[in-house]
């Protein structure tokens, strides 16, 4: 099986390292609490932001899945940065400080709102 081997400049760490802490503070995460979410040691993710080291690929999409980004933004190879669109204020305000609830108290909400976007779905279907 053959191996891929990349060669990443110190301008590459630098531009990753600076991206990363940008895109994570407009998340309003601490390293820490970024480093809980995708399960690493918070002293490996500071090394990240450092430029001391780059994440492995399989971490890498976990960063991603966390800060809502793909790939090619994480990596620089794209630079549209998107923030979730939400119409309704009140909503909007609630969704700034979900990130600060507990995981069990997120992933309540995840599955309550899940449920009420199939519900509003599903009335939809009947409905024609």
């Amino acid at each position: 099986m053959a191996s891929i081997v990349f060669r990443v400049t110190v301008q590459d760490m630098a531009a990753f390292s600076e991206r990363l802490k940008l895109l994570r503070e407009s998340r309003k995460l601490t390293q820490v609490r970024l480093a809980e979410l995708i399960s690493v040691n918070p002293r490996a993710y500071n090394r990240w932001e450092r430029g001391s080291f780059i994440p492995q690929l399989d971490t890498l999409m976990k960063i991603a899945d966390v800060l809502n980004v793909t790939l090619d933004e994480l990596t620089g190879r794209t630079t549209t940065v998107h923030e979730p669109t939400v119409h309704n204020q009140k909503l909007y305000a609630l969704l700034q400080e979900v990130d600060a609830l507990p995981d069990v108290d997120q992933q309540a909400l995840i599955i309550l709102m899940d449920s009420l976007v199939k519900r509003a779905k599903m009335d939809r279907v009947l409905a024609t």
